[in-house]
């Protein structure tokens, strides 16, 4: 009759013996299950990791690119130029420095309301949002429509002009109207709106004020 000779068989420490055949097919079996399970772990791992180094990639590259790159640049010098052809009155065209980037410049010389209008958009330095909108013999209620019926917070005077201030940035959602300047220049309304800085806004009123004083 074969089986395992009692010198072959293995001895169970804990048993004081030597194992049975039953009992060393069990040891077998729960050592290749560990095998398994442990080879299946290993992979979860390296999986796990790997999924992790597509989301940082996508993070890095995808979700959190830079502000900057998201302006689509604008010549917005060029479109005054060409829309001064229209313009009854002389374009505002402020001289502001590389780092405001124009992201926005239309010309709308037959409106609905009859005010011609001359916008442009900038990204600030401090990457907020900036605007300017030229309203051609414009009135008190077309400022108001461009301020969305927003009142006045204040006053100030900035390069000599004064300016009605519309702050709203305690507003649970001002938008681009978070804070805006208003002021009469050379027979048009012009109203600077957005997000950026009380100093941003400082050097922007006076780029636009500095400008108003050109010869026609």
């Amino acid at each position: 009759m074969s089986g395992p000779r009692p010198d072959d068989r293995r001895i169970v420490a804990e048993l004081g013996r030597p194992e049975s055949p039953q009992e060393a097919a069990d040891r077998k079996a729960e050592s290749r299950r560990q095998r398994r399970a442990n080879q299946t772990a290993f992979n979860l791992v390296i999986a796990l990791v790997a999924s992790l180094a597509v989301v940082a990639f996508l993070v890095i590259v995808v979700v959190r690119p830079d502000r900057q790159s998201l302006v689509e640049p604008v010549d917005w010098r060029a479109v005054a130029d060409q829309a001064q052809q229209d313009s009854p009155r002389p374009l505002l065209v402020p001289r502001l420095s590389d780092g405001w980037a124009a992201n926005r410049a239309e010309w709308n010389g037959d409106p609905a309301d009859g005010v011609p209008v001359w916008d442009v958009g900038w990204v600030t330095p401090a990457k907020q949002y900036a605007a300017l909108a030229q309203g051609i013999r414009g009135t008190d209620a077309w400022v108001a429509d461009r301020l969305g019926k927003t009142r006045a917070t204040g006053a100030v005077t900035i390069a000599g002009v004064d300016w009605t201030v519309y702050d709203r940035r305690d507003a649970d959602d001002p938008g681009n109207l978070a804070y805006a300047l208003a002021a009469e220049l050379n027979g048009s309304r012009v109203v600077l709106s957005g997000t950026a800085s009380t100093g941003e806004f400082r050097t922007l009123a006076t780029a636009v004020a500095t400008d108003s004083r050109r010869s026609p």
